[in-house]
C-alpha cells in the first residue's frame, strides 16, 4: 500500500471508481506530466447529490460538503490517470471551482475551501494549489458545485 492510500485509509476517505463522462468528453487528459481533470460534479454511486443553488435552498455547509464530494471525484480521476498509484501525483497545481449560486451569494471561496482542504489532507504539501472560485447561474444536472483540476503526475 502506498503512502497516499495509507493516508486515505487513516482519514476514512473512500475513493470511488472514476465516474464516466456525462457527455462527449473524457474524464482526464494527459500532456507530458500534466493531467487535466474535467469538471467533476457531485456524483455519488452514479447519482447526483446536492441539487440546487447556494443562497436559495442550499446552505454553506451543504455547499462545502458538495465541494468535498467533487474533490473526492477528482482524486478518483487522478488515481485512474496515475495507473492506480496516487503516490505518482507530484502536485495539485490548480482547482477551478464553480458554485451554482444566487446573485447575492458571495461565499464561493468558503464553499471551494473544503475541496482545497481535502487536497491538502490527501496529498500534504503537494496538495497546495492555485485556485478560482466563481459563481455560475446553473450547472449540469442542477448540482450545486463543479470543480476541475490540473495536476502534475510522474511517469507515463
Amino acid at each position: 500500500m502506498g503512502e497516499i492510500s495509507a493516508r486515505l485509509e487513516r482519514l476514512g476517505i473512500a475513493i470511488p471508481d472514476a465516474a464516466a463522462p456525462l457527455a462527449n468528453y473524457v474524464g482526464w487528459v494527459r500532456s507530458g506530466d500534466l493531467v487535466f481533470v474535467s469538471g467533476q460534479v457531485t456524483l455519488k454511486d452514479g447519482k447526483p447529490h446536492y441539487i440546487g443553488k447556494l443562497g436559495a435552498g442550499i446552505g454553506l455547509e451543504a455547499g462545502q460538503a458538495a465541494a468535498r464530494l467533487c474533490a473526492i471525484n477528482i482524486v478518483a480521476q487522478l488515481k485512474q490517470a496515475a495507473g492506480g498509484d496516487l503516490d505518482r501525483v507530484q502536485r495539485i497545481l490548480r482547482l477551478g471551482g464553480f458554485v451554482n449560486s444566487t446573485p447575492d451569494f458571495v461565499q464561493q471561496p468558503q464553499v471551494i475551501d473544503s475541496a482545497s482542504d481535502l487536497m491538502v489532507e490527501v496529498f500534504g504539501e503537494k496538495g497546495h494549489h492555485s485556485r478560482a472560485a466563481v459563481s455560475v447561474s446553473s450547472l449540469p444536472l442542477g448540482v450545486a458545485v463543479e470543480i476541475d483540476c490540473i495536476a502534475e503526475v510522474s511517469g507515463g
